[in-house]
Protein backbone atom coordinates (compact mmCIF):
# COMPACT_ATOMS: atom_id res chain seq x y z
CA UNK A 1 0.00 0.00 0.00
CA UNK A 2 1.21 3.62 -0.97
CA UNK A 3 2.13 5.92 2.28
CA UNK A 4 4.66 7.63 0.73
CA UNK A 5 5.19 10.41 -2.45
CA UNK A 6 8.55 12.33 -2.83
CA UNK A 7 8.93 15.34 -5.21
CA UNK A 8 11.71 16.30 -7.12
CA UNK A 9 11.38 20.27 -7.58
CA UNK A 10 12.77 21.34 -10.95
CA UNK A 11 10.75 19.97 -13.38
CA UNK A 12 8.02 19.00 -11.57
CA UNK A 13 6.60 21.11 -8.93
CA UNK A 14 8.23 23.74 -10.68
CA UNK A 15 9.01 24.65 -14.44
CA UNK A 16 12.46 25.90 -13.18
CA UNK A 17 14.36 25.94 -16.72
CA UNK A 18 14.06 29.88 -17.15
CA UNK A 19 14.99 30.90 -13.60
CA UNK A 20 17.74 28.28 -14.34
CA UNK A 21 19.22 29.53 -17.44
CA UNK A 22 18.90 33.62 -16.36
CA UNK A 23 20.82 32.56 -12.65
CA UNK A 24 23.61 30.69 -14.45
CA UNK A 25 24.00 32.87 -17.41
CA UNK A 26 24.50 36.04 -14.59
CA UNK A 27 27.60 33.81 -12.66
CA UNK A 28 28.83 33.60 -16.44
CA UNK A 29 28.31 37.51 -17.61
CA UNK A 30 29.66 38.59 -14.23
CA UNK A 31 33.21 36.97 -14.81
CA UNK A 32 32.99 37.61 -18.74
CA UNK A 33 32.51 34.50 -20.20
CA UNK A 34 30.21 33.15 -22.75
CA UNK A 35 26.65 32.14 -22.07
CA UNK A 36 25.33 28.55 -21.63
CA UNK A 37 24.68 26.26 -24.48
CA UNK A 38 21.59 24.42 -24.44
CA UNK A 39 23.53 21.50 -23.21
CA UNK A 40 24.90 23.25 -20.40
CA UNK A 41 21.40 24.69 -19.52
CA UNK A 42 20.31 20.57 -19.86
CA UNK A 43 23.10 19.73 -17.27
CA UNK A 44 22.50 22.51 -14.86
CA UNK A 45 18.72 21.73 -14.97
CA UNK A 46 19.13 18.87 -12.90
CA UNK A 47 22.29 18.77 -11.46
CA UNK A 48 23.13 20.47 -7.88
CA UNK A 49 24.87 24.07 -7.56
CA UNK A 50 28.44 23.23 -7.17
CA UNK A 51 28.55 20.56 -9.58
CA UNK A 52 26.46 22.82 -12.24
CA UNK A 53 29.26 26.14 -11.45
CA UNK A 54 32.26 23.76 -12.11
CA UNK A 55 30.31 22.34 -15.71
CA UNK A 56 29.74 25.50 -17.12
CA UNK A 57 33.12 27.06 -15.82
CA UNK A 58 34.75 23.92 -16.79
CA UNK A 59 36.45 25.33 -20.37
CA UNK A 60 37.08 29.11 -18.27
CA UNK A 61 40.08 27.60 -16.24
CA UNK A 62 41.49 30.91 -15.47
CA UNK A 63 38.68 31.62 -13.25
CA UNK A 64 39.00 30.52 -9.65
CA UNK A 65 35.91 28.33 -8.50
CA UNK A 66 36.18 30.00 -5.12
CA UNK A 67 35.52 33.21 -6.53
CA UNK A 68 32.49 32.09 -8.09
CA UNK A 69 30.99 30.15 -5.30
CA UNK A 70 31.65 33.07 -2.83
CA UNK A 71 29.72 35.62 -5.87
CA UNK A 72 26.90 32.93 -5.99
CA UNK A 73 26.63 32.56 -2.34
CA UNK A 74 25.90 36.61 -2.64
CA UNK A 75 23.09 36.28 -4.67
CA UNK A 76 19.73 37.36 -3.82
CA UNK A 77 17.61 34.39 -5.30
CA UNK A 78 14.32 36.50 -4.96
CA UNK A 79 14.45 38.23 -8.13
CA UNK A 80 15.04 34.77 -10.28
CA UNK A 81 11.41 33.10 -8.96
CA UNK A 82 9.37 35.71 -11.08
CA UNK A 83 10.68 33.38 -13.51
CA UNK A 84 9.45 29.86 -11.99
CA UNK A 85 5.59 28.78 -13.03
CA UNK A 86 4.54 26.21 -10.49
CA UNK A 87 2.57 23.11 -11.47
CA UNK A 88 -1.07 24.42 -12.03
CA UNK A 89 -2.87 21.49 -10.44
CA UNK A 90 0.26 20.71 -7.89
CA UNK A 91 -1.63 22.23 -4.69
CA UNK A 92 -5.15 20.50 -5.71
CA UNK A 93 -3.11 17.31 -5.78
CA UNK A 94 -1.26 17.71 -2.93
CA UNK A 95 -5.11 18.88 -0.97
CA UNK A 96 -5.99 15.17 -2.28
CA UNK A 97 -3.02 13.17 -1.14
CA UNK A 98 -2.84 14.63 2.26
CA UNK A 99 -4.75 13.01 4.14
CA UNK A 100 -3.55 9.79 2.60
CA UNK A 101 -0.29 9.84 2.12
CA UNK A 102 2.88 11.34 3.89
CA UNK A 103 4.80 13.89 1.42
CA UNK A 104 8.65 14.67 0.41
CA UNK A 105 10.76 16.57 -1.24
CA UNK A 106 14.17 15.23 -2.68
CA UNK A 107 15.92 17.56 -4.79
CA UNK A 108 19.45 18.85 -5.96
CA UNK A 109 18.24 22.57 -5.28
CA UNK A 110 20.56 23.69 -1.83
CA UNK A 111 20.01 27.14 -0.10
CA UNK A 112 17.12 28.55 -2.73
CA UNK A 113 14.46 25.69 -1.53
CA UNK A 114 13.38 27.15 2.04
CA UNK A 115 12.97 30.92 -0.25
CA UNK A 116 10.93 28.71 -2.85
CA UNK A 117 8.71 26.81 -0.49
CA UNK A 118 7.94 29.88 1.96
CA UNK A 119 7.12 32.62 -1.43
CA UNK A 120 4.99 29.76 -2.85
CA UNK A 121 3.50 29.17 -0.20
CA UNK A 122 4.32 25.15 0.07
CA UNK A 123 5.94 24.75 3.14
CA UNK A 124 2.95 23.41 4.92
CA UNK A 125 2.26 20.83 2.54
CA UNK A 126 5.67 18.92 2.82
CA UNK A 127 6.60 16.61 6.08
CA UNK A 128 10.21 16.73 4.89
CA UNK A 129 12.42 18.47 2.43
CA UNK A 130 16.32 16.80 1.21
CA UNK A 131 18.53 18.95 -0.44
CA UNK A 132 21.37 18.82 -1.59
CA UNK A 133 22.80 20.55 1.28
CA UNK A 134 21.66 18.08 4.02
CA UNK A 135 21.92 15.09 1.76
CA UNK A 136 24.72 13.08 2.94
CA UNK A 137 25.31 12.78 -1.27
CA UNK A 138 23.41 14.67 -3.85
CA UNK A 139 21.23 12.64 -6.17
CA UNK A 140 21.76 10.53 -8.13
CA UNK A 141 22.94 8.79 -5.52
CA UNK A 142 20.22 7.44 -3.31
CA UNK A 143 21.02 8.75 0.00
CA UNK A 144 18.30 11.09 0.68
CA UNK A 145 15.54 8.76 -0.11
CA UNK A 146 17.24 6.61 2.40
CA UNK A 147 16.87 9.39 4.65
CA UNK A 148 13.16 10.12 4.01
CA UNK A 149 12.71 6.06 4.16
CA UNK A 150 14.06 6.04 7.60
CA UNK A 151 12.37 8.88 8.75
CA UNK A 152 8.62 8.03 7.83
CA UNK A 153 10.46 3.82 8.48
CA UNK A 154 8.85 2.55 5.10
CA UNK A 155 10.08 0.39 2.78
CA UNK A 156 10.80 0.91 -0.60
CA UNK A 157 7.89 -0.22 -2.30
CA UNK A 158 5.58 1.60 0.14
CA UNK A 159 6.74 4.96 -1.94
CA UNK A 160 6.79 6.99 -4.99
CA UNK A 161 9.36 9.14 -6.44
CA UNK A 162 7.68 11.61 -9.29
CA UNK A 163 11.21 12.76 -11.37
CA UNK A 164 11.73 14.15 -14.83
CA UNK A 165 15.22 13.66 -15.35
CA UNK A 166 17.64 10.93 -15.98
CA UNK A 167 19.34 11.98 -12.34
CA UNK A 168 16.37 10.90 -10.83
CA UNK A 169 15.79 8.11 -12.86
CA UNK A 170 19.07 7.12 -11.04
CA UNK A 171 18.31 8.43 -8.12
CA UNK A 172 14.87 6.18 -7.73
CA UNK A 173 16.21 3.05 -9.31
CA UNK A 174 19.24 3.13 -6.99
CA UNK A 175 16.88 3.50 -3.53
CA UNK A 176 14.50 0.86 -5.30
CA UNK A 177 11.71 3.50 -4.97
CA UNK A 178 9.14 3.26 -8.20
CA UNK A 179 9.89 6.34 -10.55
CA UNK A 180 6.77 8.32 -11.93
CA UNK A 181 8.20 9.95 -15.00
CA UNK A 182 7.00 13.85 -15.45
CA UNK A 183 6.59 15.53 -18.11
CA UNK A 184 9.76 13.14 -20.08
CA UNK A 185 8.35 9.87 -21.63
CA UNK A 186 12.42 9.08 -22.61
CA UNK A 187 12.87 8.05 -19.09
CA UNK A 188 12.76 4.23 -17.99
CA UNK A 189 9.80 4.33 -15.41
CA UNK A 190 7.43 2.33 -14.09
CA UNK A 191 4.77 5.48 -14.73
CA UNK A 192 4.13 8.32 -17.24
CA UNK A 193 2.35 11.57 -16.57
CA UNK A 194 2.32 14.80 -17.82
CA UNK A 195 0.29 16.50 -14.62
CA UNK A 196 -0.71 15.87 -10.82
CA UNK A 197 -3.72 15.17 -11.51
CA UNK A 198 -2.93 12.12 -14.17
CA UNK A 199 -1.11 10.35 -11.35
CA UNK A 200 -4.49 9.88 -9.17
CA UNK A 201 -5.53 7.29 -12.08
CA UNK A 202 -2.55 5.18 -11.06
CA UNK A 203 -2.86 1.80 -9.48
CA UNK A 204 -0.98 2.78 -6.08
CA UNK A 205 -3.57 5.98 -6.19
CA UNK A 206 -6.51 4.33 -7.23
CA UNK A 207 -5.73 1.48 -4.38
CA UNK A 208 -6.09 4.53 -1.87
CA UNK A 209 -9.26 5.62 -3.78
CA UNK A 210 -8.21 8.76 -4.66
CA UNK A 211 -10.28 10.95 -7.19
CA UNK A 212 -9.48 14.45 -8.38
Amino acid sequence: MLKLVVFDCDGVLFDSREANRVYYNQLLAHFGCPLMSEEDIGYVHMHNVADSIRHIFRKHRQISMEAVSSYAQSLDYTPYLQHMLMAPDLKQFLGIITPHCHRAISTNRTTSMDLILDIFGLREHFEMVMTAANAPRPKPAPDALYVILDHFQLKPEEAVFIGDSTVDQAHSAAAGVDLIAFANPALDARWHVASFLEILALPPFTALGLTA
